[in-house]
């Protein structure tokens, strides 16, 4: 049985944001960027102590939800303010928390049968007002956490659906596969989040995969903050350039890849690349991004994905897996294929190679992001 408790601590804003900031804001938001370091890390060692919290099995795929006040303590899981058929509060961050995890739920079990992040219909519990003015949500391996925001950088983390959406498939891909957290499988892992995490955001909109912006967290930026986003599935390295959050480090492609120690070997960095391949599979295809590229995708983090995958792996696999599901050597299996070798992996289709868009070796160049490696996801 694999082990289903491993670290995965999920955080929005990445440990190389949050460090940049500390070191080029005033010293208000600088401490507050500090203090949400630090009070990541104390999540990490709280959670790694606790035990599994027992659950009254239910009849049923069950859509249940729980929504609690840390009072900006820093203990979880607080105060129950909200729970399913209870009516709602005058406190907007307990109502979009609930609302957000909702339709995650039915996102999941509407498109994929899938009953909540252990397939199994497990309790989604929140809790919002964590901390003082928290720079952060996340998931920590139980729940989601939701911070304030600083009110300058960061406005309230449950004001953006595809992060919730993002947070809450850590939770999904915790359960299917364990997949690891550090280099390329770590980047998978992060990408896995940004593109479920979008088609959330799409589905809930009634968006085709061309009609969307393909951001990550476009509303949780205060005013004058030079941002979009947290990252561009469309255009990788261009979702902030602002002097204090610096410019975004993502490529878009392998002959960009960054070599880095930081955030676990870059795992916020290099999850471009996929996402990169992830956004131009579904623009192409056209239509809904999750009827097709959701479902191999889906199908390919259920069954075919390995705890330690590394690129070549996962665009192996979803080349595979688009020709079981839509034919071999078929329009789709192709354009899945062709996908990769934009992004500069090259995947054989019916014993005949893809070629990259690249040589196969691209020259790595090393992070601009020097920071601790702290092992949190976005």
């Amino acid at each position: 049985m694999r082990n289903l408790h491993q670290l995965r601590y999920c955080g929005a804003i990445p440990p190389h944001i949050l460090t940049r900031i500390a070191s080029r804001s005033g010293p208000e938001t600088s401490s507050r960027a500090l203090a949400t370091l630090e009070q990541m890390r104390e999540i990490i060692a709280a959670r790694g102590l606790l035990p599994e919290a027992a659950e009254v099995a239910k009849k049923g795929p069950t859509k249940n939800r729980r929504v609690y006040d840390a009072k900006h303590r820093r203990q979880t899981p607080g105060h129950l303010v909200m729970m399913e058929h209870w009516p709602r509060i005058a406190d907007v961050e307990v109502n979009e928390s609930f609302d957000g995890a909702g339709t995650t739920y039915d996102f999941w079990f509407l498109t994929f049968g899938r009953s909540s992040v252990d397939g199994k219909g497990k309790r989604l519990d929140s809790t919002v007002h964590y901390g003082t003015r928290f720079d952060n949500a996340m998931w920590d391996g139980r729940q989601m956490i939701y911070g304030d925001g600083d009110g300058k950088i960061f406005k309230r983390f449950t004001a953006s659906l595809d992060v919730i959406g993002h947070e809450i498939t850590h939770g999904h891909t915790q359960y299917l596969c364990n997949l690891g957290y550090s280099g390329q499988t770590g980047a998978i892992n992060e990408h896995i989040s940004d593109a479920f995490g979008s088609m959330v955001k799409q589905w809930a909109q009634n968006q085709t995969a061309n009609q969307a912006d393909w951001l990550i967290g476009a509303e949780l930026f205060g005013p004058g903050v030079a941002a979009r986003g947290i990252r561009s599935l469309a255009a990788p390295g261009t979702a902030y350039d602002d002097p204090v959050l610096g410019k975004d480090p993502q490529p878009a492609h392998m002959r960009d890849y960054v070599v880095t120690q930081d955030d676990n070997g870059g795992v916020h960095i290099n999850s471009g690349i996929p996402n990169h391949a992830f956004y131009i599979l579904c623009t192409t295809l056209g239509g809904y991004s999750w009827e097709k590229a959701g479902r191999i995708w889906f199908t390919t983090v259920a069954e075919r994905l390995s705890s330690d995958a590394d690129f070549n792996d996962f665009a192996r696999a979803t080349v595979a897996v688009a020709g079981e599901l839509y034919g071999e050597g078929g329009n789709v299996q192709l354009t899945v294929a062709q996908a990769w070798a934009l992004v500069g992996i090259g995947v054989p289709l019916s014993g005949k190679p893809v070629p990259a868009s690249n040589p196969p070796h691209p020259t790595l160049r090393p992070s601009a992001h020097a920071a601790q490696p702290l092992p949190l996801a976005a």
